[in-house]
């Protein structure tokens, strides 16, 4: 049994993107493929952030973010992450995380832009406001 005192850091996280409560509770686990990320513009201080658009890789079923021109299953927008996940310090580890897949989303505050492809494939279940 381990008694020391340990220390965990959490970044901040943002969820002013989120445009109601509806749907919060209804968010499935996912695990987010870290090799198809960039660092600069997902998680520039070391957390995936909230509200990342995500699409789903058919192969192996992790989910990667939202990329309209991908070939690969990304090119599907099937939702978004919940909260902020921590980075992991290796690309080839890949961290859970928690998918956003209905409800209302403030889309001038989502962390990375949804083209018009993207809202087709989420409309029904995602409305933009």
């Amino acid at each position: 049994m381990e008694l020391s005192l340990k220390t965990e850091n959490f970044g901040s996280d943002d969820q002013s993107w989120l445009g109601s409560s509806h749907g919060t509770q209804a968010t499935e686990t996912i695990t987010l493929d870290t090799s198809t990320f960039t660092p600069a513009t997902h998680y520039p201080d070391g957390y995936f952030k909230s509200g990342i658009p995500l699409g789903q890789i058919t192969a192996g079923g992790k989910f990667g973010p939202y990329d309209n021109a991908a070939s690969d299953g990304r090119q599907t927008l099937v939702g978004f992450l919940f909260s902020a996940v921590q980075a992991p310090t290796v690309n080839t580890l890949d961290p859970s995380g928690a998918l956003f897949t209905h409800g209302k989303v403030r889309e001038s505050r989502l962390p990375v832009a949804v083209d018009a492809a993207g809202k087709a494939d989420v409309a029904g279940s995602i409305r933009f406001v």
